[in-house]
This record gives structure tokens, C-alpha cells and sequence, in this order.
């Protein structure tokens, strides 16, 4: 028998998929040039309102990804199977746009990102994924 400790079952989740921006010390910062921070969260809210729940937290130490968006499953994605989707350089409209759209279609567990996010796609260290709360 292991000796590892049981995990927890995870919790039943959000009822719509969380959209969690990093705004930190080098995300949403000038230390990204060339892209409206302020506008890409407003767009976010605005465009998945009723969809997604979307919030902004600090620093998630992922900086060399900066800008990080992490797209967490609905509760349904995740007994689908989703888990939460790390994308990194999330720096033009056209790769907010693309999250958009996958998440209006259900997003992780329930939906096939459009090809173009695989480029986006970054897994961060254990430790890093650790760090940002659950749903």
C-alpha cells in the first residue's frame, strides 16, 4: 500500500469556466510593450460576461510568460475532464479573441481550443500551479 497521503476529492468547481489574468509585477505592466492591458482585461469582462467569471490576481511568478492568462474548467468541464489551461504571451487581440471564442464554446472539458492557443500553452511549475487558488 502507498504510504503518499490521500487526496481530497476536488471541490464540485464554478458553475462557468474562471478566466484568472495576472496583473502582477511584469504582467499588465509597460514592461510589455505594445499591447492595451487595461483594454484586454475590459474587453475580457465585458465579452465573457454571463459566460466566464473573470478576475485579476498579482504576481503568479510565471514572468518569463508574461502576459499569463489561466482558463479554469466549469464544473461540468472538469467532470468532463478539463483541467485548467495555462497560456503564456497572451500579448494581442488576436490570442484574446481566440480565448474568447473557446470559452463561449465551453472552454476546458467541453470544448477544442482553437489550434492557434497550442502556441500559447505553457505548463508551469508545480509549485507555480500550487500557488493559485481553486475555483
Amino acid at each position: 500500500m502507498s504510504k503518499r497521503p490521500r487526496r481530497a476529492a476536488p471541490a464540485p468547481g464554478a458553475p462557468r469556466p474562471t478566466v484568472t489574468v495576472c496583473r502582477g509585477c511584469c504582467c499588465g505592466s509597460p514592461k510589455i510593450p505594445g499591447l492595451d492591458h487595461a483594454a484586454q482585461l475590459r474587453d475580457l469582462r465585458a465579452e465573457l460576461a454571463g459566460t466566464a467569471t473573470v478576475r485579476v490576481t498579482d504576481c503568479i511568478d510565471a514572468c518569463d510568460q508574461a502576459n499569463v492568462i489561466v482558463v479554469q474548467p466549469s464544473a461540468e468541464g472538469r467532470r468532463a475532464g478539463g483541467r485548467p489551461v495555462w497560456l503564456g504571451l497572451v500579448n494581442d487581440a488576436d490570442a484574446t479573441g481566440d480565448i474568447k471564442a473557446w470559452i463561449e464554446d465551453g472552454g476546458p472539458g467541453l470544448a477544442d481550443p482553437p489550434a492557434v492557443l497550442g502556441l500559447y500553452v505553457f505548463t508551469p511549475s508545480r509549485r507555480v500551479r500550487a500557488e493559485l487558488p481553486e475555483q
